[in-house]
């Protein structure tokens, strides 16, 4: 069993990232990586047990479960149902904590999974940086970008 863990610490409260991760099939608004993405039999988005459908930028089509979420604790866990990549047993974890000093986020995303002999150094390449670091910054950017536009408005009022 492969265990990875990559974190960062974002400049925007705990709330405002939670906001946009608590969203289960919101990471095509945000992640580079996704292209499109819908929840199957129309089930909310923070029901545990929904299941996302969603294609990457480079046409590969996956499916991923939520397994839990919880608001009192800033945590989501999903798992892997279908990939093209040997991402085995895949289940992956984020969970927030508040930085006080400067009302800062702790982001921490880990995942444990199989995968084929000889492919683990790849793999967790693969998901450590096009996914994790990738994600991380892409979320980045888009708190930066609705802080700045929610300050201009506030100059304009």
């Amino acid at each position: 069993m492969i265990k990875l863990t990559r974190s960062t610490v974002l400049e925007h409260p705990i709330d405002r990232v939670w906001a946009v991760l608590r969203d289960f099939n919101g990471h095509d608004r945000w992640h580079p990586a996704v292209a499109q993405s819908h929840l199957e039999r129309g089930r909310p988005t923070d029901a545990v047990g929904c299941v996302r459908n969603f294609r990457l930028a480079d046409g590969a089509q996956l499916r991923e479960q939520l397994l839990e979420l919880s608001d009192a604790t800033a945590t989501l866990r999903y798992c892997l149902l279908d990939t093209p990549v040997p991402l085995l047993n895949y289940v992956a974890r984020i969970q927030l904590v508040p930085v006080t000093d400067g009302n800062l986020t702790f982001w921490e995303w880990s995942c444990q999974f199989d995968t084929l002999a000889g492919l683990a150094d790849q793999m967790k390449d693969m998901v450590g940086k096009q996914i994790y670091e990738a994600g991380f910054a892409a979320v980045a950017r888009l708190l930066d970008e609705q802080a700045a536009s929610h300050h201009t408005k506030d100059r304009d009022s």
